[in-house]
């Protein structure tokens, strides 16, 4: 049962030492959780979605309600589960931090604004599709554009 006001800074913390967890289960707010298991294309896919659907396999796997407690939360609570994938993309965590942070830092648009102007300044040449907004692209894009990034430099 992570505190639930420093969930998300333990589980950045935790994705460096990913390498040495076989399975791990935590009790969080659920909107944290609807967060690490978002979908693309949803308003709860961010930051926090992609970094951890990199390295984690995860699942929502139960809801507890308030009325669990005593005296009951004003939230509602879940338990996800997150396996490390066996074999993750090889992309520097620090750059695909960057990426996606500067990604999703005007959610709202269009990703030519703000990744766009980040990538040129990087001297990138490659194909990646800054007409649409950083909710809509999915993990594995964020991975190959972070790789192609890593070969280029």
């Amino acid at each position: 049962n992570l505190p639930y006001n420093i969930s998300t800074p333990i589980l950045f913390h935790l994705l460096e030492h990913v390498q040495v967890i076989e399975d791990q289960h935590f009790m969080l707010q659920k909107e944290v959780i609807d967060r690490m298991v978002a979908s693309p294309a949803t308003s709860d896919y961010g930051r926090l979605s992609v970094m951890l659907q990199w390295r984690y396999a995860m699942e929502n796997v139960l809801f507890v309600p308030p009325e669990s407690f005593d005296p009951p939360p004003r939230v509602d609570s879940a338990v996800v589960r997150m396996v490390p994938h066996a074999a993750p993309a090889a992309v520097r965590t620090a750059l695909l931090s960057e990426l996606v942070q500067v990604a999703f830092s005007q959610r709202r648009k269009l990703l030519r604004h703000t990744l766009g102007r980040w990538l040129e300044g990087r001297g990138f040449a490659g194909n990646f599709d800054t007409q649409r907004r950083a909710e809509e692209v999915p993990v594995h894009e964020y991975l190959a554009l972070a790789l192609s990034l890593d070969q280029k430099a």
